[in-house]
């Protein structure tokens, strides 16, 4: 199979050139979580068929978790393209919802030594990208690495203007954040067991390696996020309770946090360059301020 090798960074330059990297050896486990998807599943099944030759055998694996509509028919329909390219297509039809649950379930069936991809299932890649994440996590030594994310606001001006200013904050643009899809090799699976039934499983990932093992790979992703102010107020909160949580209950994570503080000057700076999305970022925050937490589950979008 041919390989197409793809800029990879590690705290440098996109331009950079790649250090040189041996034959990969392995294999990757894509791990899906889908609760009620239909509307979003073939999107981001059919971007991931289209991902350019990657240097190793590929298992996709949709773990459908309490879903209620078409979500199991619309995976099962990808399978002839799955096929085609010489991927495997799993699914996992689970009766009970629950993303934690839906992780761990996909992690059961995945190969014990592979490299994974936890990837949402709103998310949708660029055709590089899993072949990207291969070179990087192929090394012996823990890793996490994720993609360029592309923050999506929805059709509304509201949502598009807080898409925006979000996608300019320093802790957007300076870190590997991976929202909506991270990637560990199979050492640095080894770094915890089970997830935890907790909100952000992305936070509790991203923070069981320290900065300098967190790779990014040029190739990007599009992750879209809620439409509305009231959504976004919603999923913010959320948001904002999944960082206390982990804070609360993974103290020493704290450690392997490299998120800058905006500060005041970062904060004019983004008002003058965009009063309106930083008009719109700032009054999401103020209501999460001055609302409750709902113990309710919401979407990130």
């Amino acid at each position: 199979m041919t390989q197409l090798r793809h800029d990879i960074y590690r705290g440098q330059s996109p331009d950079a050139d790649p250090a040189p990297r041996t034959e990969v050896e392995g294999r990757l486990s894509v791990i899906i979580p889908a609760s009620n998807e239909e509307k979003l599943i073939g999107s981001c099944l059919q971007a991931l068929a289209q991902s350019a030759p990657v240097a190793v055998p590929v298992d996709v694996i949709v773990v459908a978790n309490g879903c209620k509509d078409a979500t199991v028919a619309r995976t099962e329909a990808m399978r002839p393209f799955f096929g085609a390219k010489g991927w495997s297509l799993i699914i996992l039809d689970l009766p009970e919802g629950g993303k934690p649950a839906a992780l761990n379930a996909g992690d059961d069936v995945a190969q014990p030594a592979s490299m994974r991809v936890y990837l949402d299932a709103d998310v949708t890649v660029s055709p590089g990208l899993m072949s990207a994440l291969v070179r990087t996590l192929d090394t012996r030594a823990p890793a996490y690495a994720s993609g360029r994310v592309n923050i999506q606001g929805g059709p509304g001006s509201v949502s598009r203007a807080y898409a925006r200013l979000w996608r300019n904050v320093p802790f957007m643009r300076t870190t590997v954040p991976g929202c909506g899809l991270f990637a560990v090799n199979a050492a640095g699976r080894a770094r915890w067991d089970t997830f935890p039934s907790i909100i952000s499983d992305d936070i509790f990932v991203r923070l069981q390696f320290t900065p300098a093992e967190r790779n990014g790979v040029e190739p990007s992703y599009d992750w879209p996020i809620a439409d509305g102010f009231g959504r976004l107020v919603k999923v913010r909160r959320r948001q904002d309770a999944g960082v206390a949580e982990i804070a609360k209950r993974y103290p020493q994570s704290a450690a392997n946090e490299d998120k800058a503080s905006l500060g005041l000057t970062g904060a004019l700076k983004l008002a003058v360059r965009d009063p309106i999305g930083f008009g719109v970022y700032a009054a999401v925050g103020l209501a999460v301020r001055m609302g409750h937490q709902s113990a309710e589950w919401s979407r990130g979008r």
